[in-house]
């Protein structure tokens, strides 16, 4: 589907809760129909002009008939800042190119404003209390998640067990990330340390690698979609970023370490595309400006090891880093010029490397406070509360995995839970993936998948998390797919089998 006729769709979910209100099984419905003829409008090829003109009639024609919604912002706000969002990098990118004086007034650009975490919270908390028991909240993510889950239990939302495709041509080298694009079901790349990008598309079958991105000349660390796609930016060892055109595969600009050292992650700034972080293994992170190849002026800061995780909240006013000696900081973002202030630093376990980091503003119902999930080296999965608009991190609970020495990623899962608990996945040394409810006090353990010959590195979701992908040392990517309600996926047999024992990952920590 079209990317204004998404942004329909999330309109429309957003209002959905207003809809006969004690007729859940109507607002389910009447979603997978808009979805299924939205679908078809974005067929029909209409001038995006005109369909940006429908997206914000209908986000007012909505605010008008149910008034305004539960979460701060009125229905004309959130409408009109998806419609400011809808154009994509590649255009602001030939803005900057075009002009260079629109640096100023285009280049950085404003999020709507937002309560502090402790408000947020606040709030939340208000918005669940206020509901009869057993209600869901009313929030466009519950009813996308509601609409698309198709009321199944926690259970079975996560009863993947099936391997819908394995891809394996990064062949004995470590696949670090693996990526599905953005809102997308089918898309999906992964990179490698044999220096390669590959991009594949898993429907019509069979799943096809579709082209492998090369310019790099040693191992890439880490990669990031855009939020419409259009682009990728990726990391490597060589000390330099590289910003590729994910539609034909071109390398449309190569950006140097401003330290010359090695790259180890990186992530978009999710309001302003234009600028990207990263963080190198001198113990710095830089928030470059990938439309002129720079480093934004205030924008580095120096943390007390290797830089190996990086992560923003959703407004993109705090960005979290973690280094290879077991530190977390926190940073004020400045959204007008790119600027980073220190404001609070965690040390998880002193010489335990911060493998990654994952933000998440609202996990679910039971779930309230903005999150974090980390991964650190010390054979546990954590779960932090976010206390305050500084980033302050208070540990909320654990989870028991494999992880000593090898570089694991984590994920929140991308649709809110509408019914009690919720999941968040993990890769682990055991070559398990492994999900836990957050919520659940005891047995959280909720599924794990077995499959991989190596240590699971990296796990990633599509957009209705009908599809898992997980990434593992040996090079190997698997997709799996997510049993449907009501029959019974055949059990694929353990892969190990064709793969001999691969040399582990040490990845960018030393």
């Amino acid at each position: 589907m079209a990317a204004v006729w998404q942004q329909v769709l999330a309109v429309d979910a957003r209002y959905n809760a207003y809809r006969t209100p004690t007729f859940p099984q109507f607002r389910t419905q009447y979603i997978r129909r808009r979805s299924q003829l939205l679908r078809e409008n974005a067929k029909a090829g209409h001038p995006p002009a005109l369909r940006r003109q429908y997206l914000r009639l209908r986000g007012q024609l909505l605010g008008q008939r149910y008034g305004p919604l539960s979460e701060p912002g009125s229905a004309r706000a959130y409408s009109n800042s998806i419609v400011r969002s809808s154009r994509t990098t590649l255009d602001r990118m030939e803005d900057f190119e075009d002009d260079p004086r629109a640096l100023g007034a285009r280049g950085h650009r404003r999020s709507i404003s937002r309560g502090s975490y402790q408000l947020q919270a606040q709030m939340n908390r208000a918005v669940y209390e206020d509901r009869p028991p057993g209600s869901v909240v009313p929030t466009s993510a519950a009813e996308a998640s509601r609409a698309m889950a198709g009321d199944t239990s926690l259970s079975e939302n996560y009863a993947f067990a099936g391997m819908y495709h394995v891809f394996d041509q990064h062949v004995d080298e470590a696949v670090p990330r693996v990526r599905f694009a953005n809102d997308d079901r089918h898309r999906l790349a992964c990179c490698s340390l044999d220096g390669s990008i590959s991009l594949c598309q898993l429907v019509p079958a069979p799943p096809t690698v579709l082209r492998v991105l090369r310019g790099h000349t040693r191992g890439v660390s880490d990669f990031a979609w855009s939020l419409s796609n259009d682009i990728l930016v990726s990391t490597s060892l060589d000390a330099t970023m590289r910003i590729w055109a994910s539609e034909d595969g071109r390398c449309i600009r190569e950006i140097p370490d401003p330290d010359g050292a090695e790259l180890l992650c990186c992530t978009f700034q999710p309001v302003n595309n234009n600028l990207t972080v990263v963080g190198n293994a001198k113990h710095n992170v830089h928030v470059m400006n990938i439309s002129t190849g720079k480093k934004v002026k205030g924008g580095s800061s120096k943390l007390t090891g290797r830089v190996l995780a990086l992560s923003f909240d959703a407004p993109g006013r705090l960005l979290w880093a973690g280094d290879d000696r077991g530190s977390v900081f926190s940073f004020l973002f400045d959204m007008a010029t790119g600027k980073l202030t220190k404001a609070k630093r965690l040390v998880v376990h002193e010489g335990s490397p911060v493998t990654s980091i994952s933000a998440r503003s609202w996990v679910s119902r039971e779930a309230r406070d903005p999150s974090l999930l980390i991964n650190a080296c010390l054979n546990k999965l954590l779960l932090y509360r976010v206390v305050d608009n500084e980033g302050t991190l208070q540990l909320k609970r654990s989870f028991p995995i494999e992880q000593s020495s090898h570089p694991v990623r984590s994920i929140f899962c991308p649709l809110m839970s509408f019914r009690q608990g919720a999941c968040v996945v993990t890769g682990s040394e055991d070559m398990c993936v492994h999900f836990f409810d957050v919520e659940r006090a005891a047995k959280a353990a909720v599924n794990k998948l077995q499959g991989h010959s190596a240590p699971v590195l990296d796990v990633s979701f599509n957009c209705d998390e009908s599809l898992l992908a997980s990434s593992d040392a040996s090079g190997m990517v698997i997709v799996w797919r997510r049993e449907q309600k009501g029959r019974q996926t055949p059990y694929c047999k353990d892969i190990s089998r064709i793969r001999m024992e691969r040399p582990v990952f040490t990845g960018g920590m030393k």
